[in-house]
């Protein structure tokens, strides 16, 4: 499975070009059972890397604009009255795929963010008294535009904390973006893409994430790292013990994607940003010229994991 799996990067990466890195950290987020959201400016490629990995993974994929004047119904679906049959039947939103692409999610308002936000956790969506399953797997991408931008609704940071990982895809380089003058819109190379790996087969690798090997000395380093985020001054709130668990589970997934069956530093290190930054909130008055993120791995060494 792992053949399949590297080889599903690599068409992706033929399709998002210079970005290999954003690939593999969307395909770890995946195999961990997380959520991704990524925040950038448009016309990066969010888009085009959602549509991509929906179609080597052989998923059901939607995609939804959010707009300031969306309804929670219009993601999950709402009950209809059926003249012929006399009474209401539920017809099912958006949310009912197996890769769902929340575009410009802070576009919306908190109470449809909140509606999306639920049924992410939940997996499930309950209407009428009724408590529908979402399929599996079940992956959602939400895409963000900078909070600077005028119309936006921040996500709050208990929502946030519902994303396993935040990444940003960012420019491409000058030799990159010079391919991508020569060559045109990849958008229009994904459906010639092979498709690498079926929903099932999915599923077994997402199980087989689930079972790597986390040893004692690990979980030490992770709390550490934990407890270093609560004790900063530079940090407000540090990492919750569900934090903790997510970058477990992001470690695992990474492992698995450099064909380990065991979680070493390393691991822990590569995801670290994506899936504590967003998680934490930092003071306002603070030296802004030193990152956290950074901070925090000098402070808390892992010479008694080794």
């Amino acid at each position: 499975m792992r053949d399949k799996v590297e080889q599903a990067i690599a068409s992706m990466s033929s399709v998002v070009m210079g970005k290999e890195s954003s690939v593999k950290l969307a395909v770890a987020c995946l195999l961990a059972r997380g959520h991704l959201l990524i925040e950038d400016l448009p016309g990066m490629g969010k888009t085009t890397l959602a549509h991509t990995l929906a179609h080597v993974f052989d998923l059901d994929y939607r995609r939804v604009q959010f707009t300031s004047d969306m309804l929670p119904a219009d993601i999950l679906g709402g009950a209809i009255f059926d003249q012929k049959e006399g009474l209401f039947q539920f017809h099912p939103g958006p949310v009912f795929t197996q890769l769902l692409l929340a575009d410009e999610i802070n576009r919306s308002t908190p109470k449809t963010q909140s509606a999306l936000l639920e049924a992410m956790e939940e997996r499930q969506v309950s209407s009428e008294g009724v408590t529908r399953k979402l399929p599996e797997p079940f992956f959602v991408i939400a895409t963000q535009n900078p909070i600077s931008q005028y119309g936006t609704f921040p996500l709050p940071e208990s929502q946030l904390d519902r994303f396993l990982m935040r990444i940003s895809i960012g420019y491409p380089d000058q030799e990159t973006e010079r391919a991508l003058l020569k060559h045109g819109d990849t958008r229009h190379d994904i459906a010639n893409l092979t498709v690498c790996m079926n929903s099932q087969e999915l599923l077994s690798v997402q199980a087989v994430c689930d079972e790597i090997l986390v040893s004692d000395a690990v979980i030490d380093y992770v709390q550490r790292l934990s407890q270093a985020s609560r004790d900063a001054d530079e940090i407000e709130l540090g990492l919750s013990p569900r934090g903790a668990l997510a970058l477990l589970q992001a470690a695992k997934a990474w492992a698995y994607l450099e064909n380990r069956d065991y979680v070493v530093p390393d691991d822990i290190q590569h995801v670290f940003p994506q899936v504590v930054k967003h998680r934490l909130l930092l003071k306002t008055e603070r030296d802004r010229s030193v990152d956290p993120i950074t901070m925090l791995l000098q402070r808390v060494d892992m010479l008694s994991v080794l």
